[in-house]
């Protein structure tokens, strides 16, 4: 029986390797370096190196246990300065790396994609997918992205979406069993929905209010069901068949270890479909700024 540990990525993005010290005071790299030992012991597989200031990308590369174990993702700038400049900072990143060559490439955004310079960057993508520099090219899409319209255009082999034990639009429409179908490698991201489900309803800020009370319900199913949010939110996903892999973000060593006991854990027996919320603020971290 294959490991659930196996499906499930470990994202940069939390790090904090543009800070001096943690919030114990320890070293960023350290920190770093002890979070990457955990997920190559542990077996997972995708390793999303978000991007960093330049000096932070280096201490990373710096940090990876050699060889590296991991299937590496990184996501390109944005178009509008052009495919040459993309591809050079593309490269340039693949160095600080301390790696000749990635997993998987990403364009940004559905948004970046549709724009007037997007076909020619997935054109360079697509390019740099056959000079060998990568063996996937995919987007970054969001819920009202329409990302099987998206797919069906630039038909790329990894669509990195949200979906969550809060948020499964993508899942209740079909659209991620859709870009399955469709071949399509479905890596799910935004897992924790920025924490909402961690968040004591009493601590929710104010344009959250309207979803209070389905998180707050969705918490008491879970803490009934003798689970907790954590090991709920990664059974939720790491069941999911159309996942290939799901991506999470940690900023300590305490958190890795905590991820990694929650997912080694059976899931939990809970009715996932009582815990999805419709809030569209709630549902779209973007918009809360502005709510």
């Amino acid at each position: 029986m294959t490991s659930p540990l196996s499906k499930l990525g470990l994202g940069s993005g939390q790090f904090g390797l543009d800070q001096p010290t943690t919030a114990r005071g320890r070293p960023r790299d350290a920190e770093a370096r002890d979070i990457l030992a955990i997920a190559a012991r542990s077996g997972l597989q995708v390793f999303e190196a978000s991007r960093h200031s330049e000096s932070a990308e280096v201490t990373l590369g710096q940090v990876m246990p050699r060889p590296n174990p991991f299937r590496i993702t990184v996501t390109t700038v944005r178009p509008d300065r052009g495919p040459d400049y993309a591809e050079a900072e593309v490269r340039a990143q693949l160095r600080r790396l301390g790696v000749e060559s990635c997993e998987t490439m990403l364009a940004p955004s559905a948004t970046d994609l549709l724009s007037p310079a997007g076909p020619k960057l997935w054109d360079r993508l697509r390019a740099m997918r056959d000079e060998g520099l990568c063996r996937k090219i995919g987007v970054s899409v969001y819920a009202s992205d329409d990302p099987v319209g998206l797919a069906k255009r630039f038909k790329p082999d990894v669509v990195q979406a949200p979906a969550s034990l809060l948020d499964q639009r993508l899942l209740i429409d079909g659209t991620l069993a859709t870009l399955t179908e469709m071949g399509i490698e479905v890596q799910l991201r935004s897992i924790f929905l920025n924490g909402l489900l961690f968040l004591p309803p009493d601590r929710a800020p104010n344009h959250l209010k309207a979803a209070a009370s389905r998180i707050s319900r969705a918490r008491r199913l879970i803490a009934e069901g003798r689970s907790d949010p954590l090991q709920a939110a990664l059974g939720f996903a790491l069941s999911r068949p159309e996942a290939s892999s799901v991506l999470v973000g940690v900023a300590s060593v305490a958190e890795m270890s905590a991820v990694v006991a929650a997912a080694s854990s059976p899931p939990p027996d809970l009715d996932w479909d009582e815990m999805a919320i419709d809030d569209p603020v709630a549902l779209d971290p973007t918009a809360w700024a502005a709510a």
